[in-house]
């Protein structure tokens, strides 16, 4: 049974950092394509960041430079620094065997979120 954890949600001023934690258990992180995606009142959920099991990394545009993903086993973690009012979303941890897609409906397993606002 897989389970994903989100954790380190919060409201910050623009400018700040926040550092999003998700602990995967039921497999390994290490071994899936791990990513973030975050949904912001009225609008689709969008993909964020992306990391493999070789750790290469992607992110959308708007967060690249601002945003770093990484793992650790069964903890993959989102940075986010120099946050911006159009950050402000609730953020999803999701996973999948291989990274494939960005899109949220190609990701199996999915956390219940943690708040983000930016001010």
């Amino acid at each position: 049974h897989v389970q994903l954890v989100e954790s380190g949600g919060g409201s910050v001023e623009a400018g700040g950092s926040l550092r999003l934690s998700c602990v995967v258990s039921g497999y390994t992180a290490g071994e899936s394509c791990m990513a973030w995606f975050r949904q912001a009142p009225g609008k689709e959920r969008e993909w964020v960041a992306i990391i493999d099991r070789y750790n290469n990394r992607r992110y959308t545009d708007s967060v690249k430079g601002r945003f770093t993903i990484s793992q650790d086993n069964a903890k993959n973690v989102l940075q986010m620094n120099s946050l911006k009012p159009e950050d402000t979303a609730m953020y999803y941890c999701a996973a999948r065997s291989y990274c494939t897609t960005t899109s949220a409906s190609g990701f199996n397993y999915w956390g219940r979120g943690t708040q983000v606002t930016v001010s």
